[in-house]
């Protein structure tokens, strides 16, 4: 008799996640107008994308893919190296490098593909890396795969990023970390870690994923926001964005030094390796990042929601054990705790019509189960405070407002 197959354990495997409550379910989606989407065939207001102005339907958009399609075909045929750098893409990353205020630009076609390759270009065995404990998988991975030590301090803790900074006898030093954090909506102190690098003579990979086009004059991100960029950049400074998020198309890029930026072309595999973004996608973020700039209208409407929310939500979670995160961003996170509790609240939502998916271990740390509230332009007044009066119904409480014993259930 044959001894049992490791691969016949998958389905006790996925067993398991559900008992944990950790198993994942894709949903089918069709947009709608606004900020509503068909979601399995229903429609509903949804709180979870990360299309932070509302552009990712956007007609000009639509028209400049259209366009791009017609001059360019679908598919770029080629890794960028060989055939797949169209005069789009090139055009796009010559505006790209304006419009961050850096030196020179360089497109990806997906972000997690940039900062997977980004990192291990950069630095190998016997150098040092650094990397915030909160940091996006995609800088996590590439930590791991430049196989240079890692040193992980916790988040925002930039005594012990000093102290390790200090102690480290490594000739290249690499800092990585979010601008905004993707969880957690709160903003890294860049000058500061700047400075850091500055002092201890190290890089400083910045991701900005979920800045660029939000954050700063005219949307031009994190950086900017901070005065760093222009007259005032540093060569110690990669910044990275992706554009897919606020710029509403799909892709990447990295901006800095020439000098910089010419080594990725070089030496980044999951450039080097794999086939170029379609041109297609290029012509519409270039049309997309004219709209962020001159659309001031839609960053001045996203940040009324954030305050409209945050204060409408304060005597909500009044006396019940929920937790909003200290965020000043489109990224709002409602800590739940307990993984099964953040699904009922989550599907209480969805029953009454609204889609706020719940980010659960291992995205996030255990016992920090939560709402990920996602604004966006496209969102309305009215479409906030319809989640702040579902929220207000769904909230467990052990008091009310008169002080008096009062629960309300999922």
């Amino acid at each position: 008799m044959t001894s049992p197959s490791w691969i016949d354990e998958f389905p006790a495997r996925i067993a398991e996640l559900d008992r944990a409550h950790l198993r994942r379910v894709r949903r089918v989606v069709v947009p709608e107008d606004g900020a509503r989407l068909q979601v399995d065939g229903r429609s509903m207001l949804a709180f979870c994308s990360n299309d932070y102005l509302g552009l990712a339907g956007h007609p000009e958009l639509v028209e400049a893919a259209c366009a791009g399609a017609r001059a360019f075909g679908v598919g770029a045929g080629a890794s960028p190296l060989v055939s797949g750098h169209s005069a789009a893409n090139a055009a796009l990353e010559r505006e790209l490098a304006a419009f961050v205020q850096l030196p020179r630009a360089l497109y990806f076609y997906a972000g997690y593909a940039t900062n997977i390759g980004i990192v291990p270009a950069l630095v190998g065995e016997g150098d040092a890396l650094f990397s915030d404990a909160l940091n996006h998988a995609c800088l996590i991975d590439g930590a791991r795969l430049s196989r240079a030590t890692i040193h992980r301090y916790p988040h925002a803790d930039l005594d012990a990023l000093a102290a390790a900074l200090a102690q480290s006898t490594a000739r290249r030093k690499l800092v990585i970390s979010d601008a905004v954090f993707s969880m957690d909506g709160d903003i890294a102190d860049i000058p500061a870690l700047l400075a850091l690098c500055e002092r201890h003579d190290a890089l400083l990979l910045l991701d900005d994923a979920h800045g660029f086009g939000v954050l700063g004059p005219e949307g031009r991100g994190a950086l900017a926001s901070f005065g760093l960029t222009g007259p005032n950049a540093s060569r110690r400074v990669l910044y990275m964005a992706t554009l897919g998020k606020a710029a509403g198309v799909a892709g990447a890029f990295v901006a800095g030094d020439d000098a910089l930026v010419e080594w990725l072309v070089q030496k980044t595999r999951s450039y080097i390796f794999a086939t170029a973004a379609p041109a297609l996608l290029a012509e519409a973020l270039r049309a997309s990042l004219r709209l962020i700039e001159t659309q001031t209208w839609r960053r001045e409407h996203l940040a009324r929601l954030v305050a409209r929310l945050r204060d409408g939500l304060r005597p909500v979670l009044r006396g019940t054990p929920w937790t909003l995160g200290e965020s000043t961003t489109a990224i709002q996170p409602l800590v739940i705790g307990p993984n099964d509790q953040a699904l009922a609240v989550m599907d209480g939502l969805r029953e009454r019509g609204l889609w706020v998916p719940a980010i659960r271990p291992p995205t996030v740390a255990e016992g920090t189960a939560r709402l990920r509230i996602a604004l966006s332009a496209a969102h309305s007044e009215a479409d906030v405070d319809r989640l702040i009066q579902v929220l207000a119904e769904l909230a467990p409480r052990t008091t009310n407002f008169l002080g008096e014993p009062h629960v309300l259930c999922v």
